[in-house]
């Protein structure tokens, strides 16, 4: 919780009040314990993995957020903006945390259980991404049986880890919203958000990609007529290019009818819930160190997993204490 909150709960509980001050030295310090046991104390956390019983399905997902950095440079790149004569523009000194997501569904298509991993920006998420390797892993060897499935938006990044060698195979899918985002953008090119011709003809192209089993052929053809009455249309070329790249990964009908997820919302929701609510707060900034913490101690909540990686978090706090058998005791205390 933010620190005000943290000190405001010390205040109602009565017992202690530590300063603010001491609250964020004790999370950078405890965030710091935990990296440099990380992957000792990972591995603990992962041969106690239990995976439901109902459990069918594994779902893989992968994304980013934005998040406000102290180190990002913010005024520096608004300076070289004015220096080279543009007007600053974007989340400067803002970097991209990294989310992922495991989730667990039954035959039914109904999630059960997700388990939620957060990264503070790193230069192609290594960390984040061998994460979830080992928890896929530790979860396929508990439940052979178990078929995986792979949800992201388009970005090329996420595919070339998801499709990658790092994981097993499993069927792809990008996310629903995200293509339908898409279409909008390439209806709206040709015809505006507001026209007649984009009311009628979105919400058919949306329902025929979702239900329809060659769904994405016909959205591709239609985009493809498209393109052809607006050659000059480059948002037009973008989209096509982008239904074409992503074709078999968006077989919308036969997925749903065999009860698999087609949308990325589950880890969404983790950037939501893991950074954005907790880190895009007013006026905050914030250091690798104290970011990782906070991400770090939220997703082992989320996931059902915080006491398993408190215990541990106490045992390097611990040390065995003996003392020999030849101890003297000072004159005048008690052996």
């Amino acid at each position: 919780m933010p620190i005000a909150a943290a000190e405001q709960m010390f205040v109602e509980i009565g017992c202690m009040t530590p300063p603010g001050s001491s609250l964020e030295r004790l999370n950078v310090e405890v965030g710091d314990s935990w990296e440099k046991h990380r992957v000792e104390f990972e591995a603990g956390i992962r041969e106690m993995l239990d995976v439901p019983a109902q459990a069918v399905t594994v779902a893989v997902s992968l994304d980013g957020v934005m998040v406000p950095m102290r180190d990002g440079d913010r005024m520096g790149k608004r300076a070289r903006a004015a220096e080279e004569g543009k007007r600053a523009s974007g989340p400067a000194g803002f970097q991209e945390a990294g989310c992922a997501t495991l989730s667990f569904y039954d035959a039914d298509g109904n999630r059960l259980e997700t388990i939620r991993l957060g990264r503070m920006p790193q230069s192609g998420k290594p960390v984040l991404k061998g994460r979830l390797v080992g928890k896929l892993a530790a979860v396929l060897a508990r439940k052979p049986g178990l078929r995986v499935i792979k949800v992201a938006d388009g970005a090329r990044d996420n595919w070339d880890f998801l499709e990658g060698n790092a994981l097993p195979e499993g069927i792809s899918v990008v996310d629903f919203f995200h293509a339908v985002e898409h279409l909008a953008a390439a209806l709206t090119s040709a015809y505006g958000e507001d026209s007649k011709a984009f009311k009628k003809r979105f919400p058919v192209l949306k329902r025929r990609l979702r239900d329809d089993p060659r769904g994405v052929d016909k959205v591709i053809r239609s985009l493809r007529h498209l393109h052809d009455e607006h050659p000059r249309s480059k948002a037009i070329a973008r989209e096509l290019a982008y239904f074409r790249r992503n074709r078999e990964r968006m077989r919308y009908a036969d997925l749903r009818a065999r009860g698999l997820p087609i949308g990325s919302g589950v880890v969404e929701a983790a950037c939501k819930s893991l950074a954005m609510d907790r880190m895009k707060r007013s006026g905050m900034r914030w250091s690798q160190r104290g970011g990782q913490a906070v991400l770090t101690f939220r997703a082992l909540i989320q996931s059902g997993r915080f006491q398993a990686g408190w215990e541990r978090v106490v045992s390097a706090y611990k040390a065995h204490v003996s003392l020999s058998d030849n101890v003297i005791p000072f004159p005048g205390t008690r052996a």
